[in-house]
This record gives structure tokens, sequence and C-alpha cells, in this order.
């Protein structure tokens, strides 16, 4: 696993746990912040981040990033990983995400889509909203549920693919230095 990298990058973005650990304003957690796989990079920290943080990714909220973080804390997932996952629905690639959300809930709900001439003003986004709503959420949780459950087992699979390569490479290596 190139664990040394991510650790690296996690070390270079994110400030030291224990100043998080001491910050006035998260002392309200109390020990919950001690909890070592909030900032190990282990086999479960990281697939539970990837499953907690690609689910938070499709909350249509401001507050993704807050409820990443709890999701991390209440899971025991690594908790810089959980909260940078989240960026995955950023300002650019938010519309075209969304929007495939909603036409998964369509699809989901068989419902037909609205209007083919909208036109786009406040006024009708805000009159369409009763239309859309329901499918789109639907569509989110479909796609936070896959991408979650793809996202968690596909580090499974990848982290033990890895250490199986790994252990085979150096029974070789042994296997050839004996001879």
């Amino acid at each position: 696993m190139p664990k040394k990298r991510i650790q690296q990058l996690i070390n270079k973005l994110i400030p030291d746990p224990d100043v998080i650990k001491r910050h006035k304003n998260l002392q309200f957690l109390g020990d919950k912040l001690h909890e070592p796989n909030l900032w190990h990079l282990n086999r479960r920290s990281i697939a539970m981040a990837f499953a907690v943080g690609l689910f938070c990714a499709w909350i249509p909220t401001p507050t993704q990033m807050a409820i990443a973080a709890a999701g991390a804390i209440y899971f025991s997932a690594n908790l810089p990983l959980s909260v940078g996952l989240v960026w995955i629905t950023n300002p650019i690639t938010m519309p075209p995400l969304f929007y495939f959300a909603y036409k998964v809930g369509l699809w989901f709900m068989n419902q037909p889509a609205s209007a083919d001439d909208f036109e786009f003003s406040l006024s009708t986004m805000f009159s369409g909203l009763g239309d859309i709503w329901q499918p789109f959420l639907v569509g989110c949780l479909i796609m936070g549920i896959v991408s979650s459950t793809i996202g968690y087992f596909g580090i499974q699979y990848y982290w033990q693919h890895h250490i199986t390569k790994k252990w085979k490479e150096r029974k070789e290596k042994r296997l050839q230095t004996k001879d």
C-alpha cells in the first residue's frame, strides 16, 4: 500500500492531530478525538473513511464536511481522509454529479423527466423544486449508498491484493537467495 506517500500528503495538508485534539473549540468531543483509527492508516480505518466520505459527498448540503467528520468519529474511520473525500463534489463537479443523481432518482422512481422547456431563472428553479426534490434526494441516497459500498469493498480488495502480492514477492525473493 502506498501508505508512506498518503501519510506524507496528509502530514503536509492536515494539522498535527495533537493540535486538533487540544483545540479549544473541539474540547466538547472529549476523548473521542483520541481514538487511534481517526489518525492512523490501516485497512479498516481507510476503508471506513472511503465509505463515510463517499456517502457524505452525495449529501446536498453545505455541511458535508461536518457530517463526514461526525461519521468518521462515530465509525472510527480516518478523519482527514473522510473529510477530504467529500470534496469529490466540489463547485465544479457538483452540477453534473447531482444532475446524474437526479436522473438516477427518476429512473429508480420510474418517473418521467419534468418539462423539457426549462428556463434557467431563480423563479423557475423555486417553482420547479416541488417536481424535482424527491427524485433528486432518492438519487443522492442511491448514489451515496452505491459509491460508499464500492469504496469500502474496493479498498478492502485493493489492500488485500496488495498484501498478497507483497508476500508472494518476498517469498520469491527468499527462494532466489537460497539458490
